[in-house]
């Protein structure tokens, strides 16, 4: 990582010793989604579409990914430069080796998003309800982890809830079939599959957001590399500029992004990845910290409840600073973010 930064720097000064307007110099840059191809990530190609990240001086090649913890480990390894991945894996590297972790720059998804969800018919209404009950999540799930939060919250013997791993994908079926009681995970996933079954989520299921019990976590933020950060702030300032400006543009015009989206990938189901992307900004973008002060910050305190909670539920030796996790200097003044998704 360090050589191509090199790299990048002398073929910079070669650009300039050339006589060309830094200007026109682009920076290559690569990113890393923290899925396939859905709905929110438009997000990011339409400010490729409408030329934010080049007014900026950046070429970004974006990927698909498998998984958001797994984006910010890439980056962490210096395969991307840029990652949209889990704030809380971040925490989790920096306890050990603040030096390698990866930092929060803009936050996406600033409220937390796990869940729990249950038919109507089964009576789950509060987490007491889920003893002598079965809860279906995939191993190792993080949602998972941090129900133990919500269950020593709310007095909750965790032994007598049922835990049972399945892959992503059958979650929902496993539920609509009887086999399992309820599934952990992020409400806006569990929304959508659910709804690809002809199951209402609004109707249909019930919720138990762990926000309610005292679950403070953000969620999906833009990382980048400590390196980048450091040596090159300027071009993190430019990125979150540009990325900033396509969350306020994809605010007002959910169809602009999804019109990105569709050009990297003509065979999704464009309604519902729509339905995906307004409900993610409805739900899991629309704390109201972001329209306090500016969308794309962190509170300080809650974002230091919030590391000591990630250090509590995974034992970790170390507790890292805010700094060491996210930092603000790279955000647009707060005028530049104030962004709403009320009126999705």
């Amino acid at each position: 990582m360090k050589t191509a930064l090199r790299s990048l720097a002398a073929g910079l000064a070669l650009t300039l010793a050339c006589g060309v307007s830094p200007a026109l110099a682009q920076t290559k840059l690569k990113m890393l989604l923290n899925w396939s191809y859905q709905g929110p990530q438009g997000i990011f190609f339409l400010a490729a579409d409408r030329g934010y990240f080049k007014e900026e001086g950046l070429e970004i090649q974006i990927d698909q990914g498998k998984g958001s913890g797994a984006a910010v480990l890439e980056v962490a390894r210096g395969t991307y430069d840029i990652g949209f991945g889990d704030i809380n894996t971040v925490v989790q590297i920096a306890a050990p080796r603040p030096q390698e972790a990866p930092v929060g720059v803009y936050m996406m998804y600033n409220q937390p998003p796990f869940a729990i969800a249950s038919l109507k018919k089964s009576g789950i209404l509060a987490p007491a309800d889920l003893a002598g009950r079965s809860v279906a999540a995939p191993a190792g799930s993080a949602t998972l982890k941090l129900m133990q939060i919500v269950m020593e919250r709310e007095n909750v013997d965790p032994s007598k809830v049922s835990i049972m791993n399945a892959q992503a994908n059958l979650l929902e079926q496993l539920m609509l079939r009887g086999q399992v009681d309820s599934v952990a995970g992020f409400v806006s996933s569990i929304a959508m599959a659910a709804k690809n079954l002809g199951i209402d989520p609004d109707e249909d299921l019930n919720w138990l957001m762990f926000s309610d019990y005292g679950v403070e976590l953000y969620s999906n933020a833009v990382v980048v590399s400590r390196q980048l950060a450091e040596q090159r702030p300027d071009v993190v300032r430019g990125l979150v500029r540009a990325i900033n400006r396509a969350v306020a543009d994809t605010a007002k015009d959910p169809d602009a992004a999804i019109d990105a989206l569709v050009k990297r990938e003509p065979l999704i189901k464009r309604d519902i990845e729509r339905e995906s992307l307004v409900r993610t900004m409805a739900v899991e973008m629309n704390h109201a910290e972001g329209r306090a002060q500016g969308f794309g910050g962190i509170e300080p305190a809650r974002m230091e409840r919030a590391i000591e909670q990630v250090v509590k539920v995974f034992d970790l030796e170390r507790t890292p600073t805010v700094d060491e996790v996210f930092r603000t200097e790279f955000l647009p003044d707060a005028s530049e973010r104030t962004i709403t998704f009320d009126s999705l």
